[in-house]
């Protein structure tokens, strides 16, 4: 079996086509078994810096909203106090994932912690999840019996809440669609950024009519709609963290795609599964007509990660007549064998 390597560190659901430059690391080809790791597309971004700012930003917020809420004796601050504190956790949680991602592989952990990043993901959704279930139970209770608004003073803290939320979820955008652990970090911003804005409506309208019970009516209203956001991301995490294929990669297009290349007879044992929120891992094993490996395992490679972004491939030649592979050769970045020979695989 031969071994060529490929890292393109793409995004999952979207080509490399954005002009990033490619990194190609010669480990060599040979015949038999392919492991991609060529081409760096979309190499996961560095959030440091946002986090950080983001972090700053809402635990000021925070502080802010206490302060204001027991000087105007407003427990729908205070309360909203707390529920920002979740915004904060879910942050750090985030960052955390981002982070770890960065691992170095190790002997126990081969592919380093990538996944912690998909982790991160899923406890952010569960975090938001939880957060609009107590501001729900919150806004039901006081249907019940509405308590005072503290007027103008409500109104113009939800209003440094909107900026403050949306500045932090402008610091996500650029990586929102590429991974779904910034996804969620920005989800989780424009979320708060919604409930503050229905917080400055209701606040309006109770100024003008009195009506109390505007303010919880407005909150269920705007937590079903993040509700019903949140979801796909909470799907997506929980499929992701069970290994499933992600978004934007359809299985049966990758079958019809590799055994449509010249060569290529049949493919199986295909699984395609995620290593982090940004890299996808494919192995398979694929029939061929002929002993072009070098090759045909370059354009099955490049076509793996042009059209489908799946940026770790180990890929099995099985000649036509046995289908079984002849020889394992795992190549080093100058083309040698750091075994100093092959191992034949009967």
């Amino acid at each position: 079996m031969s071994s060529n390597h490929d890292h393109s560190h793409a995004a999952h659901g979207r080509a490399p086509s954005d002009g990033h430059g490619e990194h190609h690391h010669g480990h060599g080809y040979h015949d038999v078994l392919g492991h991609g790791h060529g081409g760096h597309h979309h190499a996961p971004a560095n959030y440091g810096r946002a986090f950080l700012l983001g972090i700053t930003l809402n635990i000021a917020f925070v502080l802010i909203e206490v302060t204001a809420g027991f000087w105007t004796d407003s427990m729908a601050l205070l309360a909203d106090a707390g529920h920002n504190l979740s915004d904060v956790l879910g942050l750090c949680v985030a960052w955390a994932g981002a982070h770890l991602a960065k691992r170095a592989p190790s002997k126990r952990f081969t592919y380093g912690l990538r996944s912690s990043s998909i982790l991160a993901a899923l406890a952010n959704a569960l975090i938001l999840i939880f957060a609009l279930g107590a501001i729900a139970l919150e806004a039901v209770q006081r249907l019940h019996n509405p308590p005072p608004v503290a007027g103008r003073t409500v109104i113009i803290v939800a209003l440094i809440g909107i900026v403050i939320n949306v500045a932090t979820a402008m610091l996500f955008s650029s990586g929102r669609k590429a991974d779904i652990n910034i996804r969620g970090a920005y989800l989780h911003m424009m979320s708060d950024a919604a409930v503050s804005f229905g917080v400055v409506l209701a606040g309006i309208a109770i100024l003008q009519t009195g009506a109390g019970w505007i303010d919880p009516v407005v909150s269920l209203v705007i937590a079903a709609i993040i509700l019903w956001q949140t979801w796909g991301l909470l799907k997506e995490s929980v499929a992701l963290a069970l290994g499933g294929v992600p978004r934007g990669i359809d299985y049966d297009d990758v079958v019809r795609a590799m055994t449509s290349m010249p060569g290529v007879l049949r493919v199986h044992d295909l699984h395609i599964w995620p290593m982090s929120t940004t890299e996808t891992v494919l192995t398979a094993h694929i029939a061929v007509t002929d002993q072009r490996g070098n090759g045909l395992l370059r354009d099955v490679r490049a076509m793996l990660a042009e059209r489908f972004a799946i940026d770790h491939t180990t890929i099995q030649i099985e000649t036509e007549d046995d289908g079984a592979c002849v020889t394992d050769c795992h190549l080093d970045n100058s083309g040698t064998d750091p075994h100093h020979g092959c191992a034949h695989d009967h």
